[in-house]
């Protein structure tokens, strides 16, 4: 069809303008583009508590759909399930040991250094390097609180939590809309990209629909948030489920109002009613399941968001939580622990046309590995710097071929005193067996589990002349010397 004179000048004006040009950008990526990258990541979710799971009676439809044409990863593990350290291995590709974040980030850690080090670094730093606009909305918890601390209501006690990223810090992000650490889920707080430490303010929504909110805006560009012409990545990170569980929108509380109490309680290994954590279960998991109900249908709204403007097509999305939640299960608050329910979190890839949706029983993955294999994906496998310890399986990714980890290692609870390095626990993990050493009031219990006949770990099956056990233990104590880790499996403090 042949234009007219004046439909081709206004073409061309609307070209000079950027009308046009961003939106093509946007919805019809070139032919060698590298794709976007989208990561959601909850805090406190167990992966049990995932509707597709079937094994805990939670509503999650959206989840339930994305997994049907994504990867699912069922054994995936926070190798330090805890908040900081498990950031600290995604965002760097290094154990705790190495990037320094060992315990969780606050004031009592700080004189120690915990905090994610700004010469990391980051998968975010190479995506910057590499052409990318790089976006952050939500939790960080990677830097260290400093005097006079922030006037939030979570460093008004002994130990502070809270803390402003400045932007030397960012690890090349360069859209923030973040903040440090904050329980408020009912009126959460945020820094803008721009704000100074003390110009932060609060918002009087939840937390992930806001930040769902923030994420729609960043993928429509309303407001400059990206380079339009550019690749991007955005993390989009929810603190629900996180405690406090009851700060949830009642919507999502009316769901679970007339399920019997007593069908949620029914795994052994949930302590009796009663007890402090037999009635800490009790007296939160309808909340729990609705927080989780509620952060499902903002990822729904989320994934809705991408196909809504033409990216849905050339974005890769990870779904998953920093680590799980015992939630009162075997005697534990919540995370931080050997335990499967703090360790094993969700883990949900989706590339469509790049990477083969299925339920995948199989991969034992670590998190340091992720930052390598979304390299690869992305086509920037020879980007990877060599300080990174996780190791890139993205031709697993794609299509389950090829060579996969034979075991995990699973390390936590240790005192941020670096004189106490040989504290908390330390561990081995395959499909069928967990070997944890536990470093108690000064002495060292082991456990070995049978994770497919004992699911629920309610039997220690440790004996040091099993056969299964020295092989685990001697792959374990390779592991501690390749990784300087000072943990002694047998001895005392």
């Amino acid at each position: 069809m042949i234009m007219k004179k004046k439909h081709i000048v206004l073409f061309m004006l609307l070209i000079a303008t950027g009308k046009i040009m961003g939106n093509i950008s946007d919805s019809i990526p070139a032919r060698n583009q590298h794709p976007n990258l989208v990561v959601i990541i909850v805090d406190q979710w167990r992966a049990q508590a995932q509707g597709f799971e079937k094994k805990e009676p939670v509503k999650t439809p959206v989840l339930d759909k994305l997994s049907a044409q994504s990867l699912v990863l069922n054994q995936m593990v926070s190798n330090y399930p805890v908040c900081s350290p498990a950031r600290a291995m995604l965002f760097s590709g290094q154990y705790p040991l190495k990037n320094h974040v060992y315990s969780n980030v606050n004031s009592a850690s700080a004189p120690f250094g915990i905090e994610l080090p700004a010469s990391v670094m980051c998968w975010s730093d190479v995506l910057k390097a590499n052409g990318y606009s790089n976006g952050y909305i939500g939790k960080w918890h990677l830097d260290s609180p400093h005097e006079p601390y922030i006037p939030t209501s979570n460093n008004d006690k002994k130990v502070a939590w809270n803390e402003w990223t400045p932007p030397q810090r960012r690890h090349g992000f360069d859209y923030w809309y973040a903040y440090g650490t904050y329980d408020e889920h009912m009126k959460p707080m945020y820094w803008d990209n721009n704000a100074s430490r003390d110009n932060f303010h609060y918002v009087n929504e939840w937390g992930p629909l806001h930040e769902a909110d923030k994420a729609l805006a960043y993928f429509k560009n309303e407001h400059n948030e990206r380079e339009a012409n550019k690749p991007f990545s955005l993390v989009i990170s929810m603190n629900p489920p996180h405690s406090n569980y009851k700060q949830v929108p009642a919507k999502y509380v009316s769901i679970y109002k007339d399920v019997p109490l007593d069908s949620l309680v029914k795994d052994p290994n949930i302590p009796p009613a009663g007890t402090p954590m037999g009635d800490e279960y009790r007296n939160n998991i309808k909340y729990y399941y609705a927080c989780i109900t509620g952060v499902d249908e903002q990822i729904g709204r989320i994934l809705d968001g991408l196909k809504e403007q033409g990216l849905e097509n050339n974005t890769i999305v990870v779904f998953m939580a920093d680590h799980g939640n015992c939630l009162g299960k075997h005697d534990e608050i919540s995370k931080n622990n050997m335990y499967e329910e703090s360790l094993r979190i969700p883990m949900i890839v989706s590339w469509k046309g790049h990477i083969a949706p299925r339920y995948d029983t199989t991969f034992l993955g670590s998190v340091p590995d992720l930052y390598p294999t979304l390299l690869e994906l992305m086509g920037l496998k020879d980007k990877t710097p060599a300080s990174v310890d996780g190791k890139s399986f993205a031709a697993y990714f794609k299509n389950g071929k090829g060579e996969m980890p034979a075991e995990q290692y699973i390390m936590g609870a240790i005192y941020s005193n670096n004189a106490r390095l040989n504290s908390g626990f330390r561990g081995i993990r395959t499909k069928e067996y967990k070997l944890a050493f536990v470093n108690k009031k000064e002495k060292v219990e082991p456990y070995l589990f049978d994770l497919k006949k004992d699911p629920f770990e309610l039997n220690n099956l440790y004996n040091p002349s099993d056969k299964k056990v020295k092989e685990m233990r001697m792959k374990l104590e390779e592991w501690l010397k390749k990784t300087n880790d000072p943990f002694v499996l047998t001895t005392t403090l």
